[in-house]
């Protein structure tokens, strides 16, 4: 490590707070002083595999990242390669296209029902919880996959399309709670499995199946946090698949984790260990793919929740720790600490969004009731 490097790290953690094995909980502690120059040549992906193979070590990772994150620094840092790699490769071709659609779904989703389970505990709900009333992530859930339903205004034998159906948590609460009959399509097979038992005896379907090739009529659709695997080439088709799929007085309801710029790629480490082929969608790109084809009821932002909702199920990963590595390796574990805490301080920071859109085809007859 050169003096120059040296000086340049500490020239990016200036406005953070954050020394360099400081003695605060989110102060970094280097184990490797080659740290610097991987991450000036390699950015946040030379930072995360860095951390992944033991470069360097923090007590509060999460805050680490808020304090990261609600700063300029990455207008300090400038472009690695990795970043600008991303950028060309979004541009050249369509990483969402169909004959991509599964591979989010073999590399993240298909990880094991094992790791899951622990994780997200009995909801199953592998998106923001609405911590609104409670601190119990399984009630927080609950609370969201309700609001949902309220903001549908669900009614008995109503057929629901569910694009991106995870585990079955939103089709099984509301068959069980609102009468729904409901169709779930997944891209990842274990998904698929563990949603079958989970909703065994209730009126639900699961499909194994790329949302562009859905075309029947529904009463509703929701989308819970599925559109981030779509990508800005298809943002236009889903809209699309979205109204075709949709009696007209019918609701959407789309859940989404956003971003408060516009962009074809993601974070390069992200991309590479979590969700392959990702991109959080801007509002303005959402709202430009929704002309003509739809009206905007209502925008709901609880962002803020997804800290909570990300460091319940760090919580329970820690706890599941020592059944779950007899099945996964230490890298593993430093890879989705990593994961989790730094979404959550990127949450905490309000760097990203979670926003619940409600869309009708020709506009609500009346007012559009906004649940809260």
């Amino acid at each position: 490590m050169s003096e120059t490097t040296k000086k340049w790290a500490n020239y990016l953690l200036e406005p953070t707070g954050i020394v360099l094995d400081g003695p605060n909980p989110w102060d970094p502690q280097i184990k490797n002083p080659k740290l610097y120059d991987r991450i000036k040549a390699e950015g946040s992906l030379g930072l995360g595999e860095a951390y992944m193979d033991g470069w360097w070590e923090c007590a509060k990772l999460d805050e680490f990242f808020h304090r990261i994150l609600s700063t300029n620094i990455y207008d300090r840092l400038g472009l690695s390669l990795p970043v600008v790699a991303g950028f060309i490769k979004a541009k050249l071709f369509n990483m969402q296209a169909v004959s991509r659609a599964f591979q989010v779904g073999e590399k993240h989703y298909d990880t094991g029902n094992d790791l899951f389970v622990e994780m997200l505990g009995p909801s199953m709900t592998y998106s923001c919880g609405y911590f609104k009333d409670t601190t119990d992530l399984t009630e927080a859930e609950d609370a969201k996959l309700d609001l949902i339903c309220k903001k549908l205004n669900l009614q008995p034998g109503q057929r629901v399309l569910d694009i991106g159906c995870g585990w079955g948590s939103f089709a099984r609460h509301a068959a069980k709670n609102y009468g729904a009959k409901v169709i779930g399509v997944t891209v990842s097979k274990e998904q698929k499995k563990l949603a079958e038992e989970l909703c065994a005896g209730l009126d639900v379907e699961f499909r194994l199946q790329d949302y562009r090739d859905v075309n029947e009529k529904f009463d509703h659709i929701v989308s819970i946090g599925m559109i981030e695997h779509v990508g800005s080439k298809n943002y236009r088709t889903y809209m699309e698949v979205a109204k075709r799929c949709l009696k007209e007085d019918g609701l959407f309801l789309l859940h989404t984790i956003g971003s408060l710029k516009s962009g074809s790629n993601t974070d390069p480490w992200i991309e590479k260990y979590i969700f392959p082929n990702g991109s959080l969608p801007s509002l303005k790109q959402l709202t430009t793919a929704t002309e003509g084809l739809f009206v905007i009821e209502d925008v709901h932002n609880f962002g803020a929740y997804y800290d909570k909702t990300l460091l319940a199920w760090y919580d329970n990963f820690l706890k599941a720790w020592p059944e779950l590595s007899k099945s996964y390796d230490e890298r593993f574990y430093r890879m989705w600490c990593y994961y989790l805490l730094c979404c959550a301080g990127a949450f905490r920071a309000r760097s990203i969004q979670l926003w619940q859109i409600a869309l009708s085809p020709k506009g609500v007859k009346g007012v559009y009731k906004s649940i809260r």
